[in-house]
């Protein structure tokens, strides 16, 4: 009667565990498709075979500030948005094959900034805070002490070796990790020479907006930052009472459209949509003085998205027979919302960016083209408390804490977020709104960064790579030795064969013919 009794207590906490869950199917109630679910996925790992080509083309996504707490709960926004529970959601990075940690510190701090960062997933060589594209060897706001300590970028290389290169950013263009692709500095506020200091302009120092205009030439850029590119003199065409903030006179736009053919510049949604990348060669567009909108209050009248940035991008840069590579960051967006306390704001610009990477995904293919995700560092933010399957990733626990009052179950260590006097209850309808601050128990104007590892996603020609722990400027390497570009020119990789450049999707619509002719004879 005892064993009754407790197999009936038992079913009736698992009743009420499942009633209490939002969004239970009944198939997984079963071993059964739990089984099936992980026998598909061995299959799956089963098959992968490392791709041993050269990689024609490079595409490197950088999700600023995207942590894996941040990659977790925006699979699971992914799928509330499309009326799903969440969970059981997958990323397009989540597709990736192969996968590895990234240690993200700086050479002189233990938490890092995304200027130092940049330096070494992009030029190969570990830095200080707020640097860059110079060695460690350069302390912060020393102009003189980029000389002979500058480090080159995989963007600058791949433009040597021959290949389009491009910038797609929602941040300004000269932000710490776009800017990193192109310029040598000892600080990363370093925008246009407004903001140079008196050391910096004895030495000969150029800001970050000459720099992108005179180091390397890119083929494409596109983001925010007009601001820096203009004298004071000149009003911003969206914005008549903002004016450019550039000392020396200069106007960088026509500078960078000097001697150029076939190349424009673009400042909102009509003109970017009317340049066709089949005649245009070099792109310059800059839609916001300072760093684009967040997704949550772009206009997509006058802005374009992430996604539609990176897809003109890709069909400009891939008409190079010899390839390309872009860099695609999300960066401005998610890493501010993180800093400014709003998690709603910086998961809705995550899954922007994973959306962006799935275009990518269909514009171009893992055989010839190495696409690689990570991010430069993370922040304290947490997800996590006693919720229900299905419930809202900026909804609330469904038990009380220890002061009676609900919490929600995304917060962060530190930042705006916090309150004093007695903790305030929550509930969804207060946390959902877009500028909410998620509850934080130290007091900082801005939030910041964390210090523990990143994720890196790989897929394509060289893509298994990727593995283990490693240090962030292995990344940089990975990418220069798979396309076969300085200091790896002799990596003796097989170029991507002639099928290679053919999209799955047109092979298999060939191999349907063949049949349909086949059947036909």
């Amino acid at each position: 009667m005892a064993s009754q009794k407790k197999a009936i207590f038992t079913g009736l906490l698992i009743f009420i565990s499942v009633q209490r869950t939002l969004s239970v199917s009944e198939e997984e109630l079963h071993a059964s498709y739990w089984n099936n679910k992980a026998r598909q996925a061995l299959h799956t790992a089963l098959n992968v075979q490392p791709n041993l080509q050269q990689a024609k083309n490079i595409i490197l996504f950088l999700g600023d500030g995207m942590g894996i707490p941040t990659v977790t709960a925006t699979r699971i926004l992914k799928g509330q948005l499309a009326g799903h529970s969440g969970e059981e959601t997958s990323l397009v990075m989540d597709t990736f094959p192969h996968l590895a940690l990234s240690k993200t510190y700086n050479v002189d701090q233990q938490m890092p900034d995304s200027a130092g960062t940049a330096t070494a997933y992009l030029c190969g060589v570990k830095a200080n805070y707020g640097t860059l594209g110079v060695t460690a060897a350069t302390p912060r706001d020393n102009c003189n002490a980029t000389y002979g300590n500058e480090v080159t970028s995989v963007l600058h290389r791949a433009k040597k070796a021959g290949k389009s290169v491009g910038i797609v950013t929602t941040t300004r263009v000269q932000h710490a990790s776009p800017a990193a692709n192109y310029a040598h500095t000892a600080n990363r506020a370093w925008y246009s020479d407004a903001y140079l200091p008196s050391e910096a302009i004895q030495n000969g120092c150029r800001d970050i907006a000459s720099q992108m205009v005179h180091n390397t030439e890119i083929n494409v850029i596109l983001g925010g930052g007009r601001q820096y590119m203009f004298p004071r003199t000149t009003p911003d065409p969206e914005y008549p009472t903002y004016k450019g903030d550039r000392n020396d006179g200069q106007n960088l736009v026509a500078e960078w459209l000097k001697n150029k053919k076939n190349a424009k510049y673009v400042w909102n949604k009509a003109e970017f949509d009317a340049v066709n990348p089949a005649n245009t060669d070099f792109l310059i567009g800059l839609f916001e003085p300072k760093d684009c909108r967040y997704e949550l209050e772009r206009d997509p009248f006058m802005d374009p998205s992430l996604t539609e940035m990176m897809e003109k991008a890709i069909k400009i840069l891939s008409k190079n027979p010899k390839g390309f590579y872009l860099f695609v960051e999300d960066n401005g967006r998610i890493d501010h919302g993180h800093h400014g306390g709003r998690a709603k704001r910086a998961l809705y610009e995550a899954v922007e960016f994973d959306r962006a990477i799935g275009r990518a995904a269909e514009l171009t293919t893992e055989l010839d083209t190495l696409s690689v995700v990570t991010a430069d560092h993370s922040h304290v933010f947490a997800f996590g408390g006693y919720s229900g399957r299905g419930n809202s990733v900026l909804g609330v626990s469904r038990s009380l804490a220890e002061d009676n009052k609900h919490f929600t179950t995304a917060v962060y260590g530190n930042g705006p977020g916090y309150q004093t006097g007695p903790r305030p209850d929550m509930n969804e309808t207060i946390s959902s709104d877009d500028d909410y601050h998620q509850q934080a128990p130290v007091p900082l104007s801005s939030e910041t960064h964390s210090i523990e590892d990143v994720a890196i996603f790989a897929k394509g020609p060289m893509s298994h790579l990727f593995h283990g722990v490693q240090e962030q400027n292995y990344i940089a390497h990975v990418i220069a030795y798979a396309a076969c570009m300085e200091p790896y020119e002799n990596c003796e990789l097989h170029p991507p064969s002639h099928a290679g450049s053919i999209h799955p999707s047109l092979l298999l619509l060939l191999m349907g013919l063949l049949l349909l002719s086949l059947c036909s004879v």
